[in-house]
């Protein structure tokens, strides 16, 4: 075969015999997969060829956390595929090789100092934070140079046999991810179920699942989702002082349910430990004056923020071209929703995909954003990119970005 180029995901190298299917994956191969197949998917091969995607679906986003290379492949492409063949893939610049062919040495960047921000080239700090859903992405994340924990996703925290967790599980459990992390700050989100995000010890609930439907915060009130949030405050307020925490607010829309949930939240954990919200939809982000007044930080949910901006559900495959990340409107919204903050700014972190996928960035620092929270394996990759910066250059990027017409515009004007 020719080499091919496809789209870069999860940086790093795999090499080994291309496998069809989930059921056909070893460890040594690389293996050619749909985000259908991805739940099947029960080995962690060498690298992933991944097609028919969607790609801020939680399937696709697993490869992220678990730092699998990955590239993303148009199915048309993949027509020149041969099951057993010998490749090699780059996760970081999206080549696919037939095994023997010559590449460049593979050489990530150095990670940065855990626990400090990244300096830009002019002297601005920058956090690049992880988001993990265990112990073993809290020391990736660590050994990765985060500066925090931004969000650990706490929904993952079950016990191998499936039941629902208690609080005596949860103190083992936090704690045992606060160690790993050590002596990294962590916020913890509380429970988040989601569409294609349910645990195995919670049964079927009615309107589960789709932008539109009971999701985060809304199931608060539900059992069995209501014990399970309880036991998870109760084992923060347990390990307060041990370890130094926030805690996470999942999908809040209204500042009068925010205060409801701040208020209960006041009551159940000692004085002082932070509580913030995550802002997942268009109306919760354009009231983040009102949410920083109310909660002590805030994290933009850009995943299902951008579902609802452009109406798309981020799930479906045959969806996912109309949620483009280069499209000129999520950087004019950025725009906005960073001016609307003002001074507050500064408590308002970036969750999601979108930061790390390529050229992104240093439009998002442009637009005066600080605070990233981003999967362990992109830290090094990332930190490159704020070492070359110069925010003032950044600045003139984003103002161009925000003023493009076009995304094919602002792909030109991002280098990808």
């Amino acid at each position: 075969m020719s080499p091919l180029k496809a789209i870069p995901f999860v940086p790093g190298v795999g090499c080994g015999p291309l496998q069809v299917g989930a059921a056909q994956a070893t460890t040594q191969s690389i293996v050619l997969l749909t985000q259908a197949e991805l739940p099947a998917l029960r080995v962690r091969p060498a690298g992933v060829i991944l097609t028919r995607a969607a790609l801020y679906a939680h399937p696709t986003l697993r490869l992220l956390s678990q730092g699998i290379p990955t590239v993303l492949l148009r199915a048309a492409a993949t027509q020149t595929l041969v099951a057993g063949e010998r490749l090699c893939l780059e996760g970081h610049t999206g080549w696919i090789w037939p095994a023997g062919a010559q590449q460049t040495a593979f050489q990530p960047p150095p990670a940065p100092q855990a626990g400090e921000p990244v300096l830009t080239r002019d002297g601005a700090a920058v956090e690049l934070r992880a988001s993990v859903t265990d112990m073993h992405g809290a020391a990736a994340a660590r050994a990765a140079g985060a500066a925090a924990i931004g969000l650990a996703r706490s929904e993952y925290l079950y016990p191998a046999d499936g039941r629902m967790p208690d609080t005596d599980f949860l103190i083992q459990a936090c704690d045992a991810l606060c160690a790993a992390a050590a002596p990294l700050p962590v916020t913890f989100r509380l429970i988040d179920i989601a569409g294609d995000k349910r645990p195995p010890w919670l049964p079927e609930l009615a309107g589960v699942g789709g932008t539109l439907g009971l999701q985060g915060v809304r199931l608060y009130g539900m059992e069995p989702v209501r014990s399970v949030y309880l036991a998870q405050v109760a084992a923060l307020a347990t390990l307060s002082g041990r370890h130094r925490l926030r805690v996470l607010l999942p999908y809040v829309v209204g500042v009068d349910e925010l205060e409801n949930l701040v208020s209960e939240l006041r009551v159940r954990l000692p004085a002082g430990l932070p509580i913030g919200s995550m802002l997942e939809t268009p109306a919760a982000a354009l009231a983040v004056r009102e949410f920083l007044a109310v909660a002590d930080f805030a994290a933009l949910g850009l995943n299902d923020l951008m579902q609802c901006l452009f109406a798309a559900d981020r799930y479906r495959p045959e969806l996912c071209p109309y949620i483009d990340p280069y499209a000129p409107i999520v950087y004019r919204f950025l725009r906005l929703v960073a001016g609307m903050a003002g001074a507050d700014l500064a408590r308002l972190q970036v969750n999601g995909l979108l930061a790390q996928l390529p050229g992104v960035l240093p439009v998002i620092v442009g637009l005066g954003y600080r605070a990233f929270s981003v999967d362990p394996v992109m830290l090094p990759w990332l930190a490159e990119v704020v070492r070359t910066l110069d925010t003032r250059a950044a600045a003139d990027l984003a103002e161009a970005v925000c003023n493009a017409s076009h995304p094919h515009k602002v792909r030109a004007l991002m280098g990808v």
